[in-house]
């Protein structure tokens, strides 16, 4: 991973917008992707004449030519798409910190809820079953009825729960905890309305094991941010999130929640791989992060996400979020401080947005002194993260 090596404190976060998340936004895509880029540049203070680069999703319809002239970015000298998680945004960091241009956008655009989606090469040809994109989903697991991410992860969670003699109650203290987050956060459904730990734990089955609140709903939404030069950055008129340190990785024989050729699947190995390199790159250690942003697409991966980044030992993920004293604002481990995916709504990126919030001091539960936040993306796949500082 030699590009990590050259991009500590080089590059900063300067500019965030996010759209309103709904189960139906009543418009496309395009018009919600260029909502939150036109916002995210006036955030950053930039002038829309200075971005020259853009990067995004690979399942994002829009396509980069066309956004610009939708938000006046006249001349952009990099574009790149990744297709998991927040990856993205690291190929942005990257490329700022190489030279290779000075300011980047990124930006998230799905109507995962409504399903009016804008089409592009890549769905289309998963939508057709190309069987180069995906032979093992098709052919091995779709015939025999496991269709959806839920059906797939639930499979690991019942291992999980399993080997460790945990009890499916015993993480109800995720989704219950995300809901009180969500509670103070104006842009989620659950604003002023927590779940008890009790309404979690009898929540109604989704796919067994898993049950309602433990599967973070589709939304309708977008997500932007704007990566600059640290040196940029100082000339801003928001404290910059400086990226101390950003990281990928994958494994053998990983698939996206389907991972199961390997001999173990209760773990994250790639989560492990990116949390080692993010620690080794910073130089920090665990106990010095204030806040984190965890993919809780499904809420045990919380917990398999604090075992592999060293937060505690295999097994030990649930009694670690356990009464949820460990993770709310003055815990060990503030966790997924706007609700998390689970209480806002499903999409990559808004959890860097969070981390953004949390280092200016604008987040909607707010961590005293949260001067180095971590970010992890792409939990039951190929993972990536950031470790972001004041």
């Amino acid at each position: 991973m030699t590009t990590t090596r050259t991009v500590k404190d080089k590059t900063a976060i300067v500019g965030v917008a996010v759209s309103e998340f709904s189960r139906d936004s009543g418009r496309t895509e395009y018009s919600l992707a260029a909502q939150v880029v036109r916002d995210a540049v006036v955030d950053s203070g930039l002038s829309f004449d200075e971005i020259d680069g853009i990067v995004k999703d690979i399942s994002d319809g829009i396509d980069p030519m066309y956004l610009q002239k939708a938000v006046g970015i006249e001349h952009a000298q990099f574009a790149s798409d990744s297709h998991w998680g927040t990856s993205a945004i690291v190929s942005g960091i990257t490329a700022v910190a190489a030279g290779i241009c000075k300011n980047v956008v990124y930006y998230r655009s799905v109507n995962g809820a409504s399903k009016r989606r804008a089409g592009n090469d890549f769905r289309a040809a998963k939508e057709m079953q190309d069987e180069s994109l995906d032979l093992l989903r098709y052919d091995f697991y779709s015939p025999f009825g496991l269709l959806t991410p839920s059906g797939m992860a639930a499979l690991c969670a019942r291992r999980y729960l399993h080997r460790y003699g945990v009890d499916m109650s015993d993480l109800a203290w995720i989704p219950a905890v995300a809901s009180e987050y969500a509670a103070a956060n104006p842009r989620s459904a659950f604003f002023e309305k927590p779940m008890s730990f009790e309404e979690c734990a009898d929540s109604p089955a989704e796919v067994d094991p898993l049950r309602a609140v433990d599967c973070a709903p589709d939304v309708d939404g977008a997500v932007a941010l704007v990566i600059t030069s640290a040196e940029r950055a100082k000339d801003l008129p928001h404290p910059p999130a400086i990226v101390m340190a950003a990281a990928q990785a994958t494994s053998t024989e990983g698939e996206l929640f389907s991972s199961f050729n390997r001999p173990d699947i209760t773990g994250l190995p790639e989560m492990k791989l990116m949390g080692d390199e993010l620690f080794r790159v910073a130089g920090v250690q665990r106990s010095d992060v204030k806040a984190a942003q965890f993919d809780d697409r499904f809420s045990f991966l919380v917990a398999m996400q604090l075992e592999e980044l060293g937060y505690c030992e295999r097994g030990d993920g649930g009694a670690f979020c356990a009464k949820g004293e460990r993770i709310r604002r003055d815990g060990d481990l503030p966790l997924n401080t706007n609700g998390g995916f689970l209480g806002e709504g499903f999409l990559y990126g808004a959890n860097v947005i969070e981390a953004v919030r949390q280092i200016r001091g604008t987040s909607s539960s707010q961590v005293e002194n949260a001067d180095l936040v971590l970010v992890a993306s792409g939990a039951g796949g190929p993972a990536d993260g950031l470790l972001l500082r004041r």
